[in-house]
């Protein structure tokens, strides 16, 4: 007995699974914020970087890799080009002066809040096809999908 699977790109428009299109929404907002992104010359790495340091205020190196869930030694890259572009600045941690924390600059702090706000706008745009109801069911239905990532779920 043979199962005849969909081929990965789904042979027809419309045949695609709701994996397939989760995961093609999630590009395509990726995509529009990608864009708006480099308007602002700050890679994708970076304005994730950015937008955790501005919501701490200041946190250190390794707290920062570990909330973007990358190599320690790429989070000192990000912040270095973070630094180069006055965005963000490394101080002394003051409850341990021999760690280094990253604060956002008050030009980094601006760069944040324009991103969030493109972000924001970027999101608005794709969600705009959908009726206040259906959005508040897309809504209930992400929360059900993320709410398993979180610590005791």
């Amino acid at each position: 007995m043979h199962h005849h699977l969909p081929s990965a790109s789904g042979s027809e428009p419309g045949s695609e699974s709701t994996s397939e299109l989760l995961m093609m929404a999630a590009r395509s907002m990726r995509r529009s914020f990608g864009e708006t992104m480099a308007a602002y010359d700050v890679t994708p790495s970076q304005a994730r970087a950015l937008r955790v340091v501005a919501q701490r205020e200041s946190v250190r190196l390794s707290a920062l890799a570990e909330a973007l869930r990358i190599a320690p030694r790429s989070a000192t890259e990000v912040v270095d080009a973070l630094e180069e572009r006055s965005l963000v600045a490394r101080e002394p941690d003051p409850a341990d002066r021999r760690a280094t924390c990253v604060v956002p600059t008050d030009a980094g702090a601006r760069l944040g809040e324009a991103l969030d706000e493109a972000r924001r706008q970027a999101t608005e745009e794709r969600l705009s096809v959908l009726s206040d109801a259906d959005r508040a069911e897309l809504t209930r239905l992400l929360r059900l999908i993320v709410e398993q990532d979180r610590p005791g779920s």
